[in-house]
């Protein structure tokens, strides 16, 4: 190999690692909801905050949250786009709606959210200990390789169990942050240092997770597999049809 041919091929190792980045970007971006996915998320919570914050009134607040998040929902149904992440949010301030009206304590309209971001640590750290990572249970199928990855790729294996640490790791880190203000903070201190923990964290785990993704082998696409197994297949049986007018005589006279 010459001096002059070398380059060329780094071009091409370098075109083929900007594509798998750009796919694993695209992949998370889908996953996770992107820019728009983050503002549904953090608005609710928001426009709670900020509201209790101003006239203190439970009922006012607890309403209007619940209020953005139908409209979310309503202008993503309008436009015709996925509707997970906006359902999610709908769910979780409903609950946060229904606990805080219920016991008559503000703060409770965030326990339910931040249970569930208990819980998903747990869950997220429990999997990657039992050799079965939440994350490729979650990208697995976004990335049309479902579970090849877990006997068939130990690479992305690797990759899926190290963003499920570190997804449990920060989670758990938030949570040892809100729960002791859940405890001994008021409403609007404990919704304000909610509010700013929203992003950073999660942003954090989505660049690691890119990161693990963008060093790991290609994800092996089972979905084209199975395709061209099938196309196989009909081929197999055009050819001994040709053959002999019937598959299943041509099959017989060939083990003859």
């Amino acid at each position: 190999m010459t001096s002059l041919d070398k380059p060329t091929q780094d071009a091409g190792q370098v075109q083929t690692d900007d594509d798998a980045r750009a796919v694993t970007e695209a992949a998370l971006f889908e996953a996770f909801g992107g820019v728009r996915g983050m503002v549904e998320t953090v608005l609710p919570g928001l426009l709670f905050v900020a509201i209790f914050t101003v006239n203190k009134n439970l009922h006012v607040s607890a309403i209007a949250a619940l209020v953005v998040s139908l409209v979310l929902v309503v202008v993503r149904l309008a436009r015709r786009d996925t509707v997970k992440h906006a359902f999610s949010g709908v769910f979780g301030v409903a609950f946060g709606v229904l606990f805080a009206m219920f016991t008559g304590n503000a703060k409770n309209f965030y326990l339910p959210g931040m249970l569930y971001t208990l819980g998903m640590a747990v869950a997220y750290l429990v999997t990657a200990l039992a050799g079965v990572p939440l994350m490729g249970l979650m990208l697995g199928p976004v990335f049309k390789e479902n579970l090849s990855w877990r006997t068939r790729n130990p690479g992305r294996k690797k990759a899926y169990t190290n963003a499920s640490w570190a997804w449990g790791l920060i989670l758990l880190a938030k949570c040892a942050i809100l729960f002791p203000l859940y405890w001994w903070a008021d409403t609007t201190q404990l919704g304000w240092v909610l509010v700013a923990l929203k992003i950073p964290p999660f942003l954090l785990a989505v660049w690691l997770t890119w990161v693990f993704l963008a060093k790991a082998p290609a994800p092996i696409d089972v979905f084209a597999e199975m395709e061209a197994e099938e196309r196989a297949e009909k081929e197999r049986e055009a050819a001994l049809a040709a053959e002999g007018g019937d598959p299943a005589g041509g099959r017989h006279r060939r083990q003859a």
